[in-house]
C-alpha cells in the first residue's frame, strides 16, 4: 500500500490522525496533513483505509 495525502485539500480535521496515528500527523501552523509512513505495514493497513474513507475532503488515495 502507497498511501498519497493531497495537501491542497486538506481541511485540516484530523479524522485521519484519529484513525491511524502512526501514519498520519498535521502541521502544527495549519492542521494540515503530513504522511508519516507512505507505505505503512501490512497491521496498519485497515486504519489507514478507514482514514482514508473518512477524511471529508477526500484528501487521502491509495494504491496498491
Amino acid at each position: 500500500m502507497h498511501i498519497h495525502a493531497d495537501q491542497e485539500k486538506c481541511c485540516g480535521a484530523g479524522s485521519c490522525v484519529l484513525a491511524a496515528p502512526d501514519v498520519f500527523d498535521q502541521r502544527d501552523e495549519d492542521g494540515i496533513v503530513v504522511v508519516l509512513d507512505a507505505e505503512p505495514p501490512a497491521a496498519l493497513h485497515d486504519a489507514v483505509r478507514e482514514a482514508a474513507a473518512i477524511c471529508p475532503a477526500a484528501a487521502i488515495s491509495l494504491t496498491g
